[in-house]
């Protein structure tokens, strides 16, 4: 067997040790830029950004709890739909769907997962808001209106259906993930449960699903990931509207998050300083909230490792 020259097994070390720390270089020049950039908004307002309900700058009242309470309600209530069809479909793609199926669901994944994003916001604007405000939202308001949370007039464009597009957006990537984790499943664990007279349900409930979950836990967090980062799809179809949670809690209303707060004020604040500030704080603030999803994350994947 043919030695490896020193001189390129020395290269290949620090080539790929210089690699890892260029990405933690990239990411602390980012944290630094938007922290140096927040300051003076740090400085004015103080904690009303994290807690004021008002934003107007033609008063200088930068106020962001709306779209930070948007961005959250809307991922996590996008990742509640998104997860169980998710497990749903890469279940029924690993256990049940015949080799032909199989090919379609993957291709249908795949190009689900390849749309640009301004497609789905299109599309959620033009053909999903009038079907859902006419067939979902308005018969619910009449029936259930009663209901805080389903109080109000239907206005189509909600955080509602801003959330239903981010679920259509974030199951492609978990159902991809999920299928790779279940079809991993040791042959042996499956044949022995097979052996012992269990049906094909009790095969993946025992031994697919407490395999894969580890698994699972870590797509999910990456297309709740995927959710919080969304800016195009979310900021046509959301409503920006500065209202929810507190004018209205009603999950028909239009709402704010913090990309769609960011993106459509972004090009006028150039002229107004403390509005530019703000605004690169409330990025610093996504990027602190991803960042604390992910540390949240890793400390489940290792108890579930752990129990596991």
């Amino acid at each position: 067997m043919q030695k490896i020259p020193s001189f390129l097994d020395s290269a290949v070390k620090y080539g790929a040790l210089a690699a890892s720390i260029s990405v933690a270089g990239i990411f602390l020049f980012l944290f630094l830029t938007l922290f140096s950039n927040s300051i003076p908004s740090i400085t004015l307002n103080g904690l009303d950004l994290l807690l004021g309900k008002i934003w107007d700058p033609n008063d200088g009242v930068f106020g962001g709890l709306p779209a930070i309470l948007g961005t959250i309600f809307s991922s996590i209530f996008s990742l509640g739909l998104a997860l169980p069809l998710s497990i749903s479909i890469s279940i029924y793609y690993t256990e049940y769907a015949p080799i032909k199926i199989r090919s379609i669901i993957s291709t249908v994944m795949d190009l689900l997962a390849a749309i640009p994003s301004v497609i789905y916001g299109i599309w959620g604007l033009w053909t999903i808001s009038p079907l859902l405000k006419t067939h979902f939202q308005e018969p619910i308001a009449a029936t259930i209106g009663f209901i805080p949370i389903f109080s109000g007039p239907a206005y189509g464009l909600s955080i509602f259906l801003a959330s239903l597009v981010l679920t259509i957006m974030i199951t492609p990537i978990i159902s991809s993930l999920s299928i790779d984790i279940f079809s991993k499943t040791p042959v042996h664990l499956r044949e022995g449960m097979f052996a012992l007279g269990a049906t094909r349900w009790e095969v993946c409930r025992k031994v697919a699903v407490p395999f894969a979950k580890r698994g699972v836990i870590a797509a999910a967090i990456l297309g709740l990931g995927r959710a919080l980062g969304e800016t195009m799809a979310v900021a046509m179809v959301i409503g920006n509207s500065y209202i929810w949670p507190f004018s209205s809690v009603s999950i028909f209303s239009p709402a704010h998050t913090i990309t769609s707060k960011v993106a459509s004020e972004f090009p006028e604040s150039v002229s107004n300083a403390l509005q530019f500030s703000s605004l690169t704080e409330l990025a610093l603030v996504l990027l602190v909230i991803s960042l604390s999803i992910n540390l949240v994350a890793d400390l489940m994947l290792k108890r579930v490792e752990g129990g596991g």
